[in-house]
């Protein structure tokens, strides 16, 4: 039973891996996992899928169905606020730019691990084609039984992993380097805020979405532009009717403030279960990452936190009993458990759905857990 918009509310951060019957080569064991996940999630018109991946379908027609499995996994493991795992998304910052202009695609580069993106170069005034996420959120909005939130790349991200070959230019003559790279990279940002993400978020309001996550992974790589996001985000968000939830995984989060108690949003996902140890208790020794959280509290932040409690990049099954007490501590932290949401570190994209799935089963049954012991 979740808790709906009450204390603790659980929710999904973004991607899941691509569904198990759109990998490998043999369409026999991929129409088994369709049949084998369409049972365990309750996904309606199984037998369909399996039909198709045996006579052949292509990529493109079984896509709908990998985005329908990404949303029945999130609500078959109890959480109150779901989306489709960007099923149909190769990756969040490539994803958006192919429906933008004046940037081209110059090469791979790798993050960590094997994950790779392909960074791109800015050669003009960046504006937006068509809605990088509208066809998808439509979908998703006449499947999901549960609310929705849709999580959209920031401004910020995009300005800061690519390579500027136009606004730079304009700031040549100064003599300053430090000055040119600063406006050069504002002029970006809110060249990007105006033209890419005022319309992309105004189709996507106008389309019914109610809950939008912006991903900033890059926000803290550079302490100096946090001022300058919160203000841009401002414009960004402003006369929009939705529920914000501002992303940021693996950063020193004291980094945001004081800033980040002016932005205009209603909930902070941040990552925390990645640095924490294993071990049950609500002290500080065992709750090290959690900390941050009284920062927050100190600054009097007036939106809601969501600390993740639940570590993506490792196949540990964390206990109930352990998300339990991580969530207990994040109320202690903000002297306030509803200011405290429920969520994992981030998405789920490099962990396999068996994985994912336990994972999210504990995150629900752990939320539970906390609750009653705090009512």
């Amino acid at each position: 039973m979740g808790a709906g918009d009450g204390l603790l509310r659980t929710q999904e951060v973004g991607s899941l891996s691509r569904a198990p019957f759109l990998k490998g080569d043999n369409p026999e064991e991929r129409a088994v996992q369709a049949r084998y996940w369409g049972l365990k999630l309750g996904v309606e018109g199984f037998d369909d899928l399996v039909r198709l991946i045996r006579n052949g379908a292509s990529q493109a027609e079984l896509l709908p169905w990998a985005s329908l499995y990404g949303i029945r996994f999130h609500e078959a493991v109890g959480l109150d606020v779901v989306w489709d795992g960007e099923q149909g998304r190769v990756e969040m910052y490539e994803y958006p730019l192919r429906t933008v202009e004046n940037f081209e695609f110059v090469g791979r580069v790798k993050v960590w691990d094997a994950e790779t993106y392909n960074k791109a170069k800015v050669i003009g005034i960046p504006r937006l084609k068509h809605s990088a996420y509208l066809k998808e959120f439509l979908f998703a909005k006449s499947k999901a039984r549960r609310e929705l939130k849709v999580p959209v790349t920031g401004p910020y991200t995009i300005m800061d992993w690519s390579f500027d070959e136009f606004f730079a230019k304009r700031y040549a003559h100064l003599d300053d380097p430090l000055e040119r790279r600063r406006r050069s990279r504002l002029d970006l940002l809110y060249a990007l805020v105006e033209n890419v993400m005022k319309p992309e978020l105004r189709t996507l309001v106008e389309a019914g979405a109610t809950r939008i996550q912006i991903d900033e992974p890059a926000l803290t790589s550079k302490p100096d532009e946090v001022r300058d996001y919160v203000e841009a985000f401002n414009e960004m968000v402003k006369g929009l009717n939705v529920t914000w939830t501002l992303h940021i995984c693996y950063s020193d989060y004291s980094l945001l403030l004081p800033h980040v108690t002016e932005m205009k949003i209603h909930e902070l996902s941040i990552e925390c279960a990645n640095r924490d140890t294993a071990d049950l208790g609500v002290d500080a020794r065992s709750r090290r990452s959690y900390s941050v959280l009284r920062q927050f509290r100190d600054h009097g932040v007036q939106f809601k936190v969501a600390p993740g409690v639940i570590d993506v990049h490792t196949d540990f099954v964390e206990p109930p009993e352990l998300v339990r007490d991580r969530l207990l501590y994040s109320a202690k932290m903000m002297d306030d458990p509803t200011k405290v949401i429920a969520c994992s570190d981030c998405g789920f994209r490099t962990r396999r759905w068996e994985v994912a799935f336990e994972k999210e089963r504990s995150l629900v049954k752990g939320a539970d857990l906390a609750r009653r012991a705090l009512t």
